[in-house]
């Protein structure tokens, strides 16, 4: 099945859950390497050791991806359920996946302000493609 057949809204659902991958291993890596392997091979009854400040950005990343990705993901299958692609829809899928990809890398950087602005324009994408749903 080729992922690039669907709406653009579908296509950036999928690029947008490879994101998601991408971010939990590079996240997930970073803390192996800083906590060791030992507590993350532990049942993690105790607190975790400290993870250095890229590694914690880079969780807080993905933790801040999971929270928004649900609202993306229903909006983008309701309007592909209702049949209301639109170019609204299909450009709020776009800004929120390439917001959120360009996220990541930003916030690594502890770019603050410009993390917030890049966040905000994930959103408004996210609020496109919900109000082609809800339109």
């Amino acid at each position: 099945m080729n992922i690039f057949a669907g709406s653009i809204e579908i296509q950036m659902l999928c690029c947008s859950v490879v994101l998601g991958l991408v971010q939990l291993v590079i996240a997930t890596t970073l803390a192996n390497k800083d906590q060791g392997l030992p507590y993350n091979l532990s049942p993690r009854d105790l607190p975790p050791p400290p993870v250095g400040i890229i590694a914690g950005r880079l969780q807080r990343t993905f933790r801040n991806f999971r929270e928004t990705f649900v609202y993306f993901a229903v909006s983008v299958l309701v309007v592909t359920a209702l049949a209301k692609n639109s170019p609204t829809s299909a450009l709020g899928a776009q800004l929120y996946f390439w917001a959120r990809v360009a996220y990541v890398p930003v916030y690594a950087a502890g770019l603050p302000v410009v993390r917030t602005l890049v966040w905000a324009v994930s959103i408004a994408g996210l609020v496109m493609v919900l109000m082609a749903a809800l339109a």
